[in-house]
């Protein structure tokens, strides 16, 4: 999983980058250049927090499946100590 955001964020690094390496080396003029650096400053910030948010309800989705499975195991095992108690107390009697 460490792996996987270290790449995500390599890649939109690199996307920022060229982006702005672009509109640098284009011939307009500066006004222009400054428009469109804050519009792809801004566009950037956009994927950068919709990919954060992915990334954040993922990890929530993993929490609550490991969470659900912790608890099922938890019954399950509450379960079973019940019924060898009431073997117990069947084969005493």
């Amino acid at each position: 999983m460490k792996a996987d955001s270290k790449v995500l964020l390599g890649l939109l690094a690199g996307a920022a980058i060229g982006a702005i390496a672009g509109i640098l080396f284009a011939p307009d003029k500066g006004s222009e250049t400054r428009k469109k650096i804050a519009k792809n400053t801004a566009d950037m910030g956009d994927q950068l927090k919709s990919s954060f948010n992915d990334f954040v309800d993922t990890v929530k989705e993993k929490y609550r499946r490991a969470k659900d499975e912790a608890e099922d195991a938890v019954e399950k095992g509450a379960n079973k100590i019940s019924s060898i108690g009431n073997q117990v107390k069947n084969s005493v009697v």
